[in-house]
């Protein structure tokens, strides 16, 4: 199934299948937040480096399934497979975006 995503969110996914976090810049804004496991990462340095050692510790793939809007926000639903207990599992990638960046993520 191919999604028609907003061109900063499907650069997002785009990039999990690279191996190159710098090329986050290109789809988050620099004071963007990401919400994943707990934590919050601030800004776009401490975006990469927890691109960089999610990737690191989980050696995941990322494959988007559906997607909606909800609550201002765009919802896509992915199938998260690595090296973790439960995997693979589907979590909602929950995206706010300003203009053509994205400016917040909420994994839950």
């Amino acid at each position: 199934m191919s999604l028609r995503l907003p061109k900063p969110i499907a650069l997002f996914f785009t990039v999990e299948h690279s191996d190159n976090p710098g090329d986050l810049a290109a789809c988050f804004a620099a004071d963007a937040t990401v919400l994943d496991e707990g934590r919050i990462f601030e800004g776009l340095a401490a975006i990469k480096e927890w691109n960089a050692g999610t990737k690191k510790k989980y050696n995941h793939t990322i494959e988007p399934l559906e997607a909606e809007e909800r609550d201002g926000k765009t919802v896509v639903k992915s199938k998260v497979s690595g090296n973790f207990p439960g995997s693979p599992v589907t979590l909602e990638f929950s995206f706010g975006l300003n203009g053509d960046k994205v400016a917040s993520l909420e994994i839950h």
